[in-house]
């Protein structure tokens, strides 16, 4: 069974990697572009003044990097994590592990409501938190804001900074060739993304998924690739282990 990696490409690469290492083939079609803001001014302001908050939050490890790389000391702050692999990312960038709240091992999801169920305590009318996160291509602000809204109701003030742009990427012929060839082989698509799902719309309109099985990480993501049409949608949590088991009883 082949394996279809819809994750940004560098993402994509090391999770290609890891999958080849247990004899998974991927094919590695990316449905998000990651690049830098046009504007840094923003950015590099909030890695300068880092003191001034009680805890940052990171909504991906592309936050991490893109914030990191105008700061590569981070004092003060608590820095949350939604997901284990942002929390690895942060691991990665210094940040002694003490100091980093994700969700529970055992949560049943990695996702900004599970990470209140850690942190919702910590913070208290007054403090501050920034919102470390990810724009479209205009550089404006995108994601979920449910986080920011409990801790708006108390009293916690939310800079939100974007580290980050997510843009649609520019297919080539090769690419739609082989995402049409991967819709009638029997591959597997792997999604961690809404996003990707709708951008792999723009990519391929008018493109039959209804004999196509997908694997997605999150019940919302799962939503998304069912709106596209594909005939068999299953959920995993989004953990390497979680999702490898899920692709090795599906194969």
């Amino acid at each position: 069974m082949a394996l279809v990696l819809t994750r940004p490409r560098q993402e994509g690469e090391r999770w290609a990697e890891r999958l080849r290492a247990r004899g998974h083939a991927s094919l590695l079609l990316p449905l998000i572009e990651i690049g830098p803001p046009k504007d840094l001014a923003p950015l590099r302001a909030a890695a300068a003044d880092l003191g001034r908050y009680a805890a940052a939050m990171f909504v991906s490890p592309n936050a991490v990097q893109g914030l990191f790389a105008l700061a590569p000391r981070f004092e003060g702050p608590r820095a949350w994590a939604p997901g284990l692999g942002t929390r690895d990312a942060l691991r990665a960038a210094g940040v002694p592990p003490g100091r980093i709240d994700t969700p529970a091992e055992d949560a049943g999801q990695f996702d900004s409501e599970s990470l209140w169920q850690q942190v919702g305590g910590q913070l208290h009318a007054g403090d501050r938190l920034l919102l470390v996160r990810g724009g479209d291509s205009e550089g404006r602000s995108q994601g979920r804001d449910w986080l920011a809204q409990q801790l708006a109701a108390r009293g916690v003030a939310v800079d939100t900074v974007v580290a980050y742009v997510r843009q649609l990427p520019a297919w080539g012929e090769a690419e739609r060739d082989s995402a049409r060839r991967a819709a009638e082989d029997g591959s597997l698509w792997l999604f961690s993304s809404s996003e990707a799902a709708g951008n792999l719309r723009a990519l391929l309109p008018g493109q039959s998924w209804t004999g196509v099985r997908a694997l997605a990480t999150h019940p919302r993501i799962a939503q998304a690739v069912r709106a596209l049409g594909f005939g068999a949608v299953h959920e995993s949590r989004p953990a390497y282990d979680d999702v490898l088991a899920s692709i090795e009883s599906l194969g």
